[in-house]
């Protein structure tokens, strides 16, 4: 028999469970969680007591009963502990308030243009502290910040190594964590908006995540974890190139996916994704076009990943809430003309992430991480 188990890890163990199963029921009573959990009434007792004093659960109205008393109703306090996200744009930032189920319910959104001088990293963190302070929270309620930026990171996101976009390789989260007493960390954008849709979409499994956005942005994900790779830089499918006599990309290289199949490659100057799709569904010639162009250099990118990594493949990004399943369907059609292996089982699908996936994902990290210590 192993000993190694003791009372007290037997009673953190129900502390745990309990609060887990509340987490992941809306709502139990007293009862139903005794009865899941093979536990005494005593015990339960006394554990919802404690979690009810730590304000990690709270009483939630009553159950209907025919007969006797109405059971009291748990359900836990979404708002016990908040994460945030700041997404860093060249032009913008949005800064969001994550609870523990991962919704965001406070954002905001500010014009601010990114340059690498101490006077923008001020700037962004002042606005970032006024936002925290207008939650009118403890303190220690907020379990950090997590910036996304269009940058590889290193595995423990306190410094930027591959940051072309923004020009800022090398950045050290020291320039915003000696403005802010909490945690700080870099994540890279396409691996925030994946860790989104591992939190809303359970059992994925493996998959590979392709963000389209104003730039693309790759994650692989095996047993639902993101695949990081010995140097961090696994996914990073935007550039694999396409064509060597292709266009510039901002890496330095020559026709790279980047250039085919993001939102840049797929607008002019000034055009809007609204105004595209507008003119797309309206069926203007020039728009058709330009679409089936742009699916068919997706289709051709797929393709060729698809023969590496034989998984389900995920659109999300910017463009994903555009997407319609015709215009999955036709994807598909156009990888099977291309592929040594044409199958009729689909493989591709629409992001099922909420709008600000990138945001909500560089808060997620600090969210799993509280879960996981309770």
């Amino acid at each position: 028999m192993d000993h190694s188990i003791t009372f007290k890890d037997i009673k953190k163990n129900n502390y745990s469970l309990i609060y887990h199963l509340i987490y992941q029921n809306e709502k139990l009573s007293k009862q139903e969680i005794a009865n899941q959990l093979h536990l005494s009434l005593p015990t339960v007792t006394q554990n919802l007591v404690r979690l009810e004093k730590e304000m990690l659960i709270e009483k939630s109205g009553q159950f209907e009963s025919s007969v006797g008393r109405r059971a009291t109703a748990y359900a836990i306090c979404p708002q016990a502990r908040i994460s945030i996200g700041v997404e860093i744009l060249k032009k913008t930032v949005r800064i969001l308030a994550v609870d523990l189920l991962g919704i965001a319910f406070k954002k905001e959104e500010l014009s601010l243009c990114y340059s690498n001088v101490d006077s923008y990293y001020k700037e962004l963190s002042h606005a970032v502290q006024t936002f925290i302070t207008s939650l009118n929270v403890a303190e220690e309620q907020i379990l950090g910040i997590g910036f996304a930026v269009q940058a590889l990171t290193s595995i423990d996101g306190q410094k930027i190594t591959y940051g072309k976009i923004l020009n800022c390789t090398g950045l050290d989260i020291h320039v915003f964590s000696q403005y802010l007493n909490y945690p700080c960390m870099f994540v890279h954008d396409a691996k925030c908006a994946a860790t989104t849709e591992l939190w809303v979409g359970n059992n994925i499994g493996d998959a590979v995540y392709l963000s389209i956005g104003t730039h693309l942005g790759g994650a692989i994900i095996l047993n639902d974890q993101i695949y990081m790779g010995k140097e961090g830089h696994s996914g990073t499918v935007e550039h694999m190139t396409i064509n060597p006599n292709g266009s510039s990309c901002y890496c330095g290289k020559k026709g790279c996916m980047e250039t085919y199949c993001s939102v840049s490659a797929l607008l002019e100057e000034g055009e809007t994704l609204d105004f595209f799709f507008q003119q797309l569904r309206y069926g203007t010639l020039s728009y058709v076009e330009r679409w089936n162009c742009f699916l068919g250099n997706l289709a051709f990118s797929i393709n060729n990943i698809h023969l590496v990594i034989n998984r389900e493949f995920i659109l999300g990004g910017h463009i994903s809430p555009y997407l319609k399943n015709n215009d999955i369907e036709t994807l598909h059609e156009k990888v099977y003309e291309r592929t040594a292996f044409p199958g009729n089982e689909p493989f591709i699908s629409i992001s099922r992430s909420p709008e600000n996936g990138v945001p909500i994902g560089a808060a997620i990290p600090f969210i799993q991480s509280f879960l996981n210590t309770i």
